[in-house]
């Protein structure tokens, strides 16, 4: 019986270490893997270290002594080789071809909910789903998102588009003003801002809200250059905006700022072209008629 419990004993004291050193040598062949850019075997070898290392993580501290000394610097290591591991299948995916960042990030998702490469690689995951032909899965996996992330940008501005797109102007305009909010915090201006600003502005326009409209759409222009759909759009309903408020309040200079918008508009190619044309002509002649 003494054998018995000795030999129990053992093996309970040696099963961490044993991990710990399972982790080491997952951690040397992980490191190979990334030097040789294989993003199979860095999953391969990611996985099993993340999830050996939640194991060593998950065991009950030791009330005091040398074995909590131990079981500390266990688990301190094995944080560390987690991050790492959840690291190396995030820089992976952002250089390998969509269906397998889609394959790397969603591991990552499964295995880290809460990592901040994650975080940082929603972005690339809703591009490589897009190219993947998988656009339909975006808004769940954005709203997943948010549980564990509720100011990533890339998350809030998919779903202000969703919503948009599915004609839900309450709920598109909610998710922009937090995506704006949400990148100002985080000090990253850029095409993503702009996307915000104009999918609110657009939402204000539906809603007449014509001096809220102005100042989103404004907001966006410097950052949406580079997209005429976005551009013609933002034009148009900017020469409407301002047309509104320069007659509403009698202001003859925003009414032809709104001939000016107009103007560009119309030469834009597009939807909005033909009519912006037509706008334009209307508010020259009722700019000219004011004082």
């Amino acid at each position: 019986m003494r054998l018995s419990i000795l030999s129990c004993t053992i093996l309970f004291v040696a099963g961490p270490l044993v991990r710990g050193q399972d982790l080491e040598d997952l951690f040397t062949n992980l490191q190979q893997a990334e030097s040789k850019k294989d993003a199979a075997q860095i999953k391969k070898l990611a996985v099993e270290a993340l999830t050996l290392a939640h194991q060593v993580v998950s065991t009950a501290a030791p009330e005091s002594g040398e074995d909590k000394e131990n079981w500390t610097a266990r688990v301190v290591r094995a944080r560390e080789i987690q991050a790492r591991a959840e690291y190396d299948l995030y820089a992976a995916a952002l250089a390998a071809p969509a269906a397998t960042a889609v394959d790397l990030l969603s591991t990552l998702e499964r295995l880290s909910p809460k990592s901040k490469y994650l975080d940082e690689g929603y972005g690339r995951y809703f591009q490589a789903l897009s190219q993947t032909g998988a656009s339909a899965k975006i808004p769940g996996v954005a709203e997943n998102a948010l549980k564990n992330f509720p100011e990533n940008e890339d998350a809030l501005l998919m779903l202000a588009d969703a919503a948009l797109k599915g004609k839900q102007s309450d709920r598109a305009a909610a998710y922009a003003e937090r995506a704006i909010a949400a990148i100002n915090k985080h000090g990253k201006p850029g095409l993503t801002l702009g996307q915000a600003h104009w999918i609110a502005g657009i939402v204000h326009m539906e809603k007449s809200q014509f001096f809220d409209a102005n100042k989103d759409l404004r907001a966006a222009l410097p950052f949406i250059k580079g997209s005429d759909t976005m551009m013609g759009a933002a034009l148009f309903n900017l020469g409407v905006a301002n047309y509104q408020l320069g007659r509403t309040f009698m202001r003859k200079a925003q009414v032809v700022e709104a001939v000016k918008f107009s103007e560009e508009a119309a030469r834009i190619k597009g939807p909005y072209a033909e009519q912006a044309y037509r706008n334009a002509y209307i508010m020259k002649n009722e700019g000219a008629k004011m004082r």
